[in-house]
């Protein structure tokens, strides 16, 4: 999906989430009564979710039910992953096709953070990691990325400006880990970029650790003016994305391909340093989920001549508060595609996508009311079965 940092950089920045939330209890009545407004038929469409096993997701699950009339089918894997396989048995379930894919993050609204959320049934309703996928797989990285912002040294000698860089961080040959892009960090010692071979020369070499001049480039990002002789301080925060990048080799997960890391990998720097790194982690999900699975949808056979909208966007999980037995879901809209009887396809981008369902009203009369549908299965006469000899108990 990415091809460079200022790729990463523009598609990031168009994903906007102020001004682009919904409440799900107003969301899903608006995609319903938009997908009418397509020609979906009430009664005859099947809904399907790509959303994380987390329990926070269960309220959307149970929005969805309520207004589109059936429960939806599962089209999900952990951290929001489409499970892109399971579209034909989805398309052979109903006349008119829905799919939600939604990555999710928490929102703990008294630090106003996110990325955590408060977990009821826990004996002390302790707060964890949301999404826990999402975290699990960021944790190598940023473990790595703290180490490479205390192991670069920033100095100030005479009138020039050093910086030292520990070997295991410099190291070229390393099948894995964190990468320099020295050419912007770094000159050679006569103030020229290269050598005559292309390579950056070090100043000099220690046990440890190697130390170069500072490239203009790098001086010009750092605030050297108050800086005191011969001081040294880490990089910390200055060690920005378009200064590394990283290599690893992805494992399987009991799912099959690790598709989550896949999607991330190319965009970890920008993750990493990002100061919400669990929101832009699933920020880059949704939209590399949404590109790929677009692209599976359309090659669908059994989604032919079918009614069809997939959706994608952010679930924002807010943390429930005493009394509240569900979250406060909120949903960014990402894009959309839809697709007609008529042979008629397109794609919807944020802004209009908002736009769209800001538009429609949130009050679906087609909406069922659960614990009626519930009472009339708990009051319906039991339904003996019939099993066939070969099948029953011994006595």
């Amino acid at each position: 999906m990415f091809s460079s940092n200022s790729d990463i950089r523009r598609t990031l920045g168009d994903f906007h989430i102020d001004g682009m939330t919904l409440r799900y209890s107003r969301f899903v009545p608006k995609l319903y009564n938009w997908c009418k407004s397509l020609g979906f038929e009430a009664g005859k469409i099947v809904p399907s979710r790509a959303f994380c096993s987390d329990e926070s997701q269960g309220f959307p699950i149970i929005l969805i039910a309520k207004h589109f009339g059936a429960f939806p089918f599962n089209h999900g894997r952990v951290g929001g992953i489409v499970s892109t396989g399971r579209h034909g048995p989805h398309a052979s379930h109903g006349k008119d096709m829905l799919i939600i894919q939604a990555s999710h993050v928490g929102y703990d609204p008294h630090n106003n953070n996110f990325g955590h959320y408060r977990r009821l049934q826990t004996e002390h309703n302790c707060d964890s990691s949301n999404c826990g996928k999402i975290s699990h797989t960021l944790s190598w990285y940023q473990q790595l990325y703290t180490f490479a912002k205390k192991n670069i040294l920033l100095e100030k000698q005479d009138d020039r400006f050093l910086i030292h860089i520990d070997n295991q961080i410099l190291k070229q040959d390393k099948p894995e880990g964190v990468f320099l892009n020295l050419e912007l960090m770094a000159a050679s010692d006569n103030s020229t970029s290269h050598n005559s071979n292309g390579k950056i020369l070090p100043l000099y070499s220690r046990s440890t650790a190697k130390t170069y001049v500072m490239s203009e480039y790098l001086q010009q990002r750092i605030n050297t003016e108050d800086w005191k002789d011969n001081s040294l301080r880490a990089i910390g925060d200055d060690l920005g994305p378009d200064l590394f990048r990283f290599k690893h080799e992805i494992q399987d997960d009991i799912e099959g391909p690790n598709r989550l890391e896949q999607n991330l990998l190319p965009a970890m720097s920008w993750i990493v340093t990002s100061p919400e790194p669990m929101l832009t982690a699933a920020l880059v999900n949704t939209q590399t989920e949404f590109d790929r699975t677009y692209r599976t949808i359309v090659n669908e056979p059994g989604y032919q001549g079918k009614n069809l909208v997939f959706i994608s966007g952010l679930n924002i999980d807010i943390s429930p508060e005493p009394g509240q037995l569900f979250p406060l879901t909120k949903f960014v809209p990402w894009a959309a595609y839809v697709q007609t009887t008529d042979g008629t396809y397109y794609t919807v981008e944020q802004k209009e996508l908002f736009e769209i369902l800001e538009q429609e009203s949130d009050q679906n009369s087609d909406r069922i009311d659960m614990e009626a549908a519930i009472r009339i299965m708990e009051e319906a006469q039991e339904i003996q079965l019939h099993l066939p000899p070969a099948l029953k108990l011994n006595n």
